[in-house]
């Protein structure tokens, strides 16, 4: 039987004189930050200071020593960053230039010093320009000739962070005869029955060759075996009535473990297991009335995909351990998201990334990794693409969540509109590898699974890729230049990517701005703010609404996640009304890799801004949301639950003092997995410009009421006008703290309202950086009463509490 010795422990970093500890696996930067040779460059603007880490070549060197009785002994690199040659005992034993690869080596009986030598990744990208030429990016950094990590190189939103090291697991693998060197699970569903095809190919010692092999596969109590006098070998197992993986809020998750043996008549030599589920998965890709569709399919239900892209969750991803995974990726089902996009700038994910969302019910959108650049596709990349791709299609197609491999990030789009074409001249620029190479790999390895040639892509060039009635889209003029009111300009088919800025939590700036005073262009808050002219956005984004404080940071802080939250609302309720038409949302993003002013709903030390409590609530199965359209405006009743939703929806015409000036009841119906629309009464209407009268619509899902003392379980507010045009009163609310009993670090906080209170906050982390509550912006009328719990917190006053709280206040 293989035996399998982890390399963990052992290592030493080298550079020039210097000689380290090393963390395996780990990278060149968090060696040297436990060693105190650099600086954190996450606090202040330390980032610049440690550049030159990423342009230096370093070794890691460890003594291999081993004695098996078995044939053959493999030294396998699970991930290497990125370009290195290997010696053992001072003779070669190969070089990588691809992160995203696993290697295997064979040592066999071969000792003594093991030493990996990285070469700077600028000078290997510099190395491949120099035979390629060159091509256009988005950022003036070498990314796209390097099979590395692109966002190292610095992003709207991350640091330049060049890393190297060894940063996935090393291993001695120790076998005979016959090893598994590649198993491929087919899983469908046809009629009921659950169908496992599992293709295997092995590798065989001289000893081994010729040799007669038996491979068995058993699943769900379903067994079958078949003899192997080659080399690959498929076996076929047919699981009655098994039940099905789906996506959350769909169903269960229920997973079953896949067990491959491979043996002789010795006995056993090699084993594999994974966990598997069974559901089928498609797109719909028709041309209808309104363009081409783009629409999930699962189990046959289709499905309006509330999703979240996902980036590195660290600069240096090997800080990123299992349960921080599941941390994050809890935190997206906590907000409703049920599809968590894997953008192309990043890694493939470790499997307990896939793992977590199988459990969860998180369906996987994979990119393969380019990212906003032209990429070349002559040697000596294109078979570090091909081998790549290969490894990963082959590594994560067991993983159930995962529903779609993608070919690319933007780069099809930035052909067409990114000034592209003149300076490549004829040159290749990926579009082989995202309409050729990638599709016929997938087609090859993983026929189960739907393929996309790019985010956004129209489906074929006969539209322009980022064309909103065709495939998906992207939509950044509204962020970049316009109101997010213009979302509601337009209905693409899938928003694969929308999003609006907000800075991080005040305790998150704290941390990582130490000492400073804080201000929106203060030294540290500018370099943490990646984005071209990102300040500069968020302000026009407030004072488009609302009164743009000066000199006051706490309020600034305040109106930037507030106009966030509400900007992301408004695209995904616009588009949700539009169900089956639009048919899915995926939110740039949900994290961040380091504390930054950023898209994020979730920022770089796990905190959840607003916009995450926003994307619960507009996410949730149920939505009640006013729409003002051509027509008038309309009551859009969204029911993505699997029951159809009756329930009576209040609707008040109110001034701004609080005053009803109209008011009906609507008996409303939706479907399951639909969307019911019904017109506002002109009644009930506000003028276009009244800028002392709102809309509130209120339903009740539990036994409440109207007149009860807090706003309707769903709730949907229309003013005609912005904020800092509308007569809002001063609000007066008052605030007091009940302990929970029995919860020592747990508070409610009562809010009872006095005059009409908008868009009412809690910042937790003004009360403790641990703290954290279940609510985000909240609307309260005069007389209204909300509870807020705050955990983490301890015994707080009511006078701390005050501080911690927020609304909109334009008199």
């Amino acid at each position: 039987m293989k035996d399998v010795t982890q390399l963990t422990d052992g290592w030493c970093l080298r550079h020039g004189e210097d000689v380290l500890e090393a963390r395996v696996p780990g990278c060149v930067h968090t060696d040297l930050l436990a060693a105190q040779a650099i600086p954190d460059p996450y606090l202040g603007r330390n980032e610049a200071d440690v550049a030159w880490v990423g342009r230096r070549a370093w070794t890691y060197v460890r003594h291999l020593d081993h004695d098996s009785a078995h044939e053959r002994t493999d030294l396998v690199f699970e991930g290497l960053d990125t370009a290195a040659s290997l010696t053992l005992a001072g003779r070669p034993l190969g070089t990588t230039r691809n992160m995203h690869r696993t290697y295997r080596f064979d040592v066999t009986g071969r000792t003594g010093e093991l030493q990996v030598r990285f070469a700077s990744a600028y000078d290997e990208a510099a190395a491949v320009r120099a035979v390629t030429g060159e091509r256009p990016n988005v950022y003036p950094e070498p990314s796209q000739y390097i099979r590395k990590m692109a966002c190292n190189f610095g992003w709207d939103w991350g640091p330049t962070l060049v890393t190297a090291g060894i940063w996935r697991p090393v291993r001695l693998e120790h076998w005979s005869t016959a090893r598994l060197a590649e198993v491929r699970p087919l899983v469908t569903v046809a009629d009921g029955t659950g169908r496992v095809e599992v293709r295997l190919r092995v590798e065989r010692t001289a000893r081994g060759s010729g040799r007669t092999l038996r491979a068995r596969a058993e699943v769900a109590g379903v067994r079958t075996e078949a003899e192997l006098s080659g080399d690959e070998a498929v076996l076929r197992l047919n699981v009655p009535a098994p039940s099905l993986w789906w996506p959350r809020g769909y169903g269960d998750q229920p997973l079953y473990d896949l067990d491959i043996t491979l043996d002789d008549d010795t006995g056993p030599l090699d084993t594999w297991r994974r966990r598997i589920g069974f559901r089928t998965i498609g797109i719909d890709r028709s041309a209808d009335e309104h363009g081409t569709a783009f629409t999930l399919i699962v189990n046959g239900v289709r499905v309006f995909a509330r999703g979240v892209n996902w980036i590195p969750d660290d600069a240096f991803p090997a800080r990123v351990t299992p349960q921080r995974y599941r941390t994050r990726l809890s935190q997206a089902a906590e907000a409703n998201v049920d599809l968590v996009r894997v953008w192309g700038g990043g890694i493939y994910e470790d499997h307990a990334f896939y793992d977590a969302c199988d459990e969860l019910g998180l369906m996987v959108w994979q990119d393969f990794l380019f990212a906003c650049s032209a990429y070349p596709e002559e040697k000596p990349l294109r078979g570090e693409v091909e081998a790549e791709a290969r490894d990963n299609v082959v590594r994560l197609m067991p993983h159930p969540s995962l529903v779609l491999w993608n070919g690319n990030n933007e780069n099809l789009w930035g052909f067409r509109d990114w000034d592209w074409e003149a300076p490549l001249d004829g040159d290749s620029w990926g579009e082989g590898y995202y309409l050729g190479l990638l599709p016929r790999i997938v087609a090859e390895l993983d026929p189960t699974r739907p393929y996309t040639a790019g985010s956004p892509w129209s489906g074929s060039w006969d539209h322009h890729p980022n064309d909103p009635a065709h495939g998906t889209h992207h939509s950044w003029e509204v962020w970049n230049r316009q109101d997010y009111a213009e979302y509601r300009a337009s209905v693409p088919r899938f928003v694969a990517e929308f999003g609006w800025q907000a800075p991080p939590a005040l305790a998150t700036l704290r941390r990582a701005l130490p000492g400073e005073d804080l201000a929106p262009d203060s030294p540290g808050m500018l370099h943490h703010q990646k984005a071209e002219d990102g300040n500069g956005k968020l302000n026009r984004g407030v004072a488009r609404h609302l009164p743009l404080p000066e000199d006051d940071f706490d309020r600034w802080h305040y109106l930037t996640q507030l106009v966030q939250a509400r900007a992301v609302a408004e695209g995904i309720e616009h588009w949700r009304s539009h169900w089956p038409v639009c048919a899915g949302t995926i939110v740039w993003q949900l994290n961040d890799c380091w504390p930054v002013a950023s898209w994020s709903a979730i920022d770089g030390d796990g905190r959840p801004k607003p916009l995450h409590h926003e994307l619960r609530r507009v996410y949730a199965d149920r939505l009640l949301t006013l729409r003002p359209e051509a027509g008038g405006l309309v009551l859009a009743v969204i029911n993505q639950a699997a029951t159809p939703w009756r329930t009576s929806v209040v609707l008040r015409r109110m001034g701004a003092d609080g005053t009803t000036t109209g008011e009906a009841v609507v008996e409303v119906a939706a479907e399951p997995r639909s969307v019911a629309r019904f017109a506002v009464p002109t009644a009930l209407t506000p003028d276009e410009r009244s800028a002392k009268e709102f809309l509130v619509a209120d339903a009740w899902e539990s036994h409440r009421s109207p007149g009860d003392e807090g706003p309707g379980d769903l709730r949907a507010l229309h003013f005609p006008v912005p904020d800092k045009e509308f007569g809002y009163p001063r609000p007066v609310y008052d605030v007091i703290v009940e302990p929970v009993p029995g919860q020592g670090d747990r508070v409610d906080v009562v809010v009872s309202a006095r005059t009409l209170v908008r868009d009412l906050l809690l910042q937790p982390d003004r009360l403790d950086p641990a703290a954290a509550c279940d609510s985000g912006r909240q609307t309260l009328l005069p007389g209204e009463r909300t509870r807020i719990r705050v955990s983490g917190c301890g015994p707080v006053t009511a006078d701390a509490v005050k501080a911690a709280l927020f609304c909109v206040d334009v008199v």
